[in-house]
């Protein structure tokens, strides 16, 4: 009896083992920094890979017209040129951190998907306040 009392609180803390670590390694976002891809420039190339980093001061252009966005990658170390298609997430900017999903190709990195930190600050607005206030709330959190 004792014994088929061990083997269901095994099955049951191995269940919740799995459920626990197993969906742990598919949620987390692994990325390359510049300094890793410059590092192994041949491994990465054609290849779909996460790069992360700073979006250097000074260098997004964005095109409206063909929807293309440049900017250059940094880890304070090594900088990549990054050339994204679409539009830029709304809270996209200067110095934020970012990581882009994409490929190298001939020595820019081709982002698909834009992934932008943001600050993990909620300020509710006021009771009361008008839409021009939230938006220069939104605005100041950025």
């Amino acid at each position: 009896m004792r014994g088929k009392y061990l083997l269901g609180i095994l099955v049951i803390l191995g269940a919740l083992g799995y459920m626990v670590f197993g969906g742990l390694g598919r949620n987390l976002v692994y990325f390359l920094t510049p300094s890793e891809y410059l590092q192994d420039q041949a491994r990465y190339q054609n290849r779909s890979v996460r790069l992360g980093g700073l979006v250097k001061p000074g260098t997004v252009q964005y095109d409206k017209d063909r929807l293309e966005l440049r900017f250059v990658l940094t880890d304070g170390v090594a900088e990549v040129p990054v050339l994204h298609k679409g539009t830029p997430p709304g809270m996209f900017k200067e110095g934020q951190g970012v990581v882009v999903e994409g490929r190298f190709q001939e020595g820019v990195f081709q982002g698909t998907n834009l992934l932008v930190k943001h600050s993990e600050a909620y300020q509710a607005p006021k009771e009361g306040w008008t839409p021009e206030e939230v938006r220069k709330l939104i605005e100041e959190a950025q």
